[in-house]
């Protein structure tokens, strides 16, 4: 990062800085302020307006996640992360070259986010390793899921996939 990433800010709504319910092995979890989906029976709805929450630069927050060695990854919620995609998809390189993976939930599906224009979205998607998708459905609700909250999500490995690999040419 350069001298710059003190004032580059991100709008969040909190962090959790150790859970095991996120993704897999220790995680340090970023809850994205500002969410368009408000899904019935949301978990976090004090994370839907955009204005709510606070700002944070991405070095107080990367000085924070690499306190604890025994954080394995970090994991971006909402929130929906992609309404500040290219804040996120910078602060997940800058994470990934201090050795942590990272998730990312959002209330798109994959393949809506594919077809999106905005470059920080291809980005986002990019740097994360693996993918939560889908709105949280009521009707849907299964607490049996790991790291869902309903059956109609997903847990896509984007680093896996082929079409993270054709992404990743094209930036």
């Amino acid at each position: 990062m350069s001298g710059s990433e003190n004032e580059v800010r991100l709008r969040i709504a909190g962090v959790v800085r150790e859970s095991v319910v996120d993704g897999p092995g220790l995680r340090y979890v970023i809850f994205a302020q500002g969410c368009p989906h408000r899904c019935p029976g949301c978990h976090n709805p004090e994370t839907w307006d955009p204005a709510g929450g606070y700002d944070i630069s991405f070095l107080e927050i990367i000085n924070d996640i690499t306190a604890n060695p025994l954080v394995s990854g970090v994991t971006f919620s909402g929130g929906e992360p992609f309404m500040q995609a290219t804040w996120f998809a910078m602060l997940g390189i800058a994470l990934r070259h201090k050795g942590l993976d990272i998730v990312t939930y959002t209330g798109y599906t994959f393949e809506e986010l594919l077809v999106m224009p905005d470059e920080g979205v291809r980005d986002l998607l990019a740097v994360t390793d693996l993918l939560i998708d889908g709105p949280f459905l009521l009707e849907e609700r299964d607490l049996t899921l790991p790291f869902r909250g309903s059956r109609n999500q997903r847990i896509i490995d984007v680093r896996g996939s082929k079409t993270a690999q054709s992404l990743s040419k094209t930036l």
